[in-house]
């Protein structure tokens, strides 16, 4: 390990048990969030549309957001911590960060699911007020022609103080709404670099990894004597691989994976 990876993992906690309980315990808050997210996803654009509620989402949708980002942290810290000296402590460390992992993943695709669900209704919404705010204008200008249509001298300007209240206004709303879809955005790339960081982490451990969809299958165990084989099964546009057994002749643990649009082949995996 480099001076600069020692330096950094000088100062984080070492202890593997408190950094698979905090992992577990974000993992579950994430699950509990992305629900109520998706109840206030709903309710964009219905009679229950209003700023506190869009202002709730942003802030519940980026502290779940930054949750995971620590999540993710957490896990690369796990591979830091010097495993145990008893080889079926060993293989019980390893069997929790694989469910872990796969939980985190799980979560994970659900709570970009509804990321994606809020960002286009928040599109959804700008284009209603652009829409409206033309039409508002537009009628603005009938109005005014019908009410003060003899007298010329005061009818221009009336019609240009008219559209100018209305474009501020209607402005105020789609700027705000703009940057709640630019933060959107930013934080499902956020989503989208960890689940390159899950796999990353997976293939170091030895394993393989190969699919298109960000959807993971609950682990099964397995123990075993015997060498790595991998198992790869499609379906439409589903990949899910299974990696069972272990190396050396040693007892490991097996986990079905299934991680969005990311695919790590090696040499030797079977067609």
């Amino acid at each position: 390990m480099s001076s600069g990876k020692a330096d950094r993992y000088l100062t984080q906690p070492r202890d593997s048990n408190t950094l698979t309980q905090t992992c577990s315990s974000n993992i579950q808050k994430i699950t509990q969030n992305t629900a109520k997210i998706k109840s206030m996803v709903n309710q964009l654009g219905t009679e229950q549309d209003t700023s506190e509620l869009r202002d709730g989402l942003q802030q519940i949708q980026h502290f779940t957001n930054q949750l995971a980002k620590e999540t993710n942290k957490h896990l690369k810290d796990l591979g830091f911590v010097s495993p145990s000296s008893a080889p079926s402590e060993q293989r019980q460390q390893k069997i929790q960060k694989d469910r872990l992992m796969n939980d985190f993943s799980a979560a994970l695709n659900n709570f970009q699911a509804v990321q994606r669900q809020a960002a286009q209704k928040e599109k959804e919404s700008v284009a209603r007020a652009r829409a409206g705010s033309r039409l508002s204008a537009e009628d603005g200008v009938s109005e005014e022609q019908l009410v003060s249509f003899d007298n010329q001298d005061d009818w221009a300007p009336t019609i240009t103080q008219t559209e100018e209240a209305i474009t501020e206004e209607d402005l105020v709303l789609i700027k705000e709404r703009e940057t709640n879809i630019r933060q959107l955005e930013s934080d499902i790339l956020d989503v989208n670099q960890i689940f390159k960081d899950l796999a990353v982490m997976i293939h170091d451990q030895g394993e393989m990894i190969d699919s298109i969809e960000a959807n993971v299958e609950s682990a099964e165990v397995h123990v075993d004597r015997g060498t790595e084989q991998l198992q790869r099964g499609a379906y439409f546009q589903c990949v899910c691989v299974c990696v069972w057994g272990g190396k050396e002749g040693r007892k490991e643990g097996g986990v079905c994976l299934c991680v969005r649009a990311w695919v790590l082949s090696g040499p030797g995996v079977p067609g």
